[in-house]
């Protein structure tokens, strides 16, 4: 009797015929095979695609001296990333996007804006005073974009934002030395020459000059503390052009010390104006005004002996974590490609970028905006400003040192600016001791 083989009864579309079945198997797996390396190719191409770094920067209008190492920065960096850089095993170009603010706060948010919008930035990096600075990063916070500043006091981009002692940001990170540093700097160099101890304001209505003259929690309330008694004439717009008034009330009160957070452009005007209506202090220590060699230089031999904090400089004793520079050889380095003299905007523009890459390095998905944003909270970095950690004094900061400086006559350069006074970090050496104002 003949055994009985079992068979698969085929249905009516015939997909349990054995032999069909091998054919659409064998079918599938060639095309699989056909198609696999376009979905490889695509696959690697997202893998590989740029990451997008904004910088917006008033590279024209009265800021301009605080952009002025920009493209020797930017040409550094450029060549440090030319062949790409690694992110969790894969390597990416980067492009680095730098847009014209115009020194201008509404102009500033419009930039920030298109870059996140527009260029698909992932990561922002912005310095130069909070009229550059706050608009940006408040652009960045709305927008659930990673943002890297420098460039003004602490407290001016956090409080001055909204933000709480318990409550900051999200999105929006700061590294720089706060209004408690600046005031103690000044106070140390005025102590250390004999003064009647009365001190004249120019504090102009932006942020930084509504922040210093807060009754509460500026100046005012520290130089009382200290033992120095006020003349505040009250705010004025940086674009006057006549200090008359305020000059009148500095020689009625018999005012020997001049302090302020005024552009360049305006302290012109008024220290000018001061010498034709013979109004002579012993000591002037201005922020802003006097940062910059461009600037002091305009001003003739009435910049000699001006003094100001000091926020990096080739006397500085940190190292870039990039290139291995101390401050003392990017500062040459910067002249020699440049021919002009080192500014502070030199150090803390590399800086920006030496966090912004090793944040980039250290993110675990360069596609998630939150992924890059955590990355920045856990930076504990050694860079040419000095260490950034953020999170001290509040979550989204991470200070600085600064130190008091004068210019004088210099040797290789008109004027040189020299450090005068490290009662605030022993870490940066003095050249000599403040001057009173000749």
């Amino acid at each position: 009797m003949k055994k009985k083989t079992d068979t698969l009864e085929p249905s009516a579309d015939g997909l349990n015929n054995p032999s069909r079945r091998q054919f659409i198997k064998k079918s599938a797996v060639a095309a699989a095979i056909i198609a696999a390396p376009s979905i490889l190719t695509r696959s690697a191409s997202a893998a590989v695609r740029p990451i997008k770094i904004g910088l917006p920067s008033p590279q024209t209008g009265p800021l301009a001296d605080f952009a002025e190492a920009d493209n020797f920065v930017l040409a550094s960096i450029r060549k440090i990333v030319a062949n790409g850089i690694m992110v969790n095993g894969v390597n990416h170009p980067v492009q680095i996007i730098v847009k014209d603010t115009r020194s201008d706060s509404n102009r500033a948010a419009e930039v920030a804006a298109s870059l996140i919008k527009s260029d698909n930035v992932d990561l922002m990096v912005v310095s130069d005073t909070p009229e550059n600075i706050n608009p940006v990063a408040d652009q960045c916070e709305l927008n659930g974009v990673p943002c890297i500043s420098n460039g003004c006091p602490w407290q001016v981009f956090y409080f001055g934002r909204g933000a709480k002692p318990d409550k900051g940001f999200d999105w929006t990170y700061h590294y720089f030395w706060g209004i408690e540093d600046l005031f103690a700097v000044y106070t140390n160099l005025w102590s250390s020459i004999p003064t009647n101890k009365v001190v004249g304001a120019l504090w102009p209505n932006d942020n930084d000059g509504n922040a210093t003259s807060d009754k509460v929690h500026g100046e005012p309330p520290y130089l009382a503390s200290k033992g120095f008694s006020l003349i505040d004439p009250g705010r004025f717009e940086t674009m006057t052009n006549d200090f008359s008034a305020q000059i009148a009330k500095f020689k009625q009160g018999k005012v020997e010390i001049i302090t302020g957070v005024i552009p360049p452009p305006a302290f012109a005007t008024f220290w000018s104006q001061a010498a034709q209506q013979r109004f002579t202090p012993k000591i002037v220590t201005v922020a802003k005004a006097a940062l910059f060699p461009a600037a002091v230089q305009s001003y003739g031999d009435r910049g000699l002996g001006l003094s100001t904090e000091v926020w990096w400089s080739n006397f500085s004793p940190f190292k870039s974590s990039l290139t291995g520079q101390s401050a003392a050889q990017l500062c040459a380095d910067w002249e020699k490609v440049g021919g002009k003299q080192w500014t502070p905007a030199v150090g803390f523009r590399h800086s920006l970028f030496e966090i912004a890459l090793d944040v980039l390095k250290r993110t675990k998905n360069i596609d998630s905006p939150a992924s890059i944003r955590d990355a920045v909270q856990a930076t504990n970095l050694p860079a040419i400003t000095g260490h950034v950690k953020f999170g001290d004094p509040v979550k989204n900061v991470s200070k600085t040192p600064l130190v008091g400086g004068q210019w004088v006559r210099g040797k290789k350069y008109e004027y040189d600016l020299m450090i005068v006074n490290n009662e605030t970090f022993k870490g940066i050496p003095t050249q000599m001791t403040l001057k009173p104002l000749s």
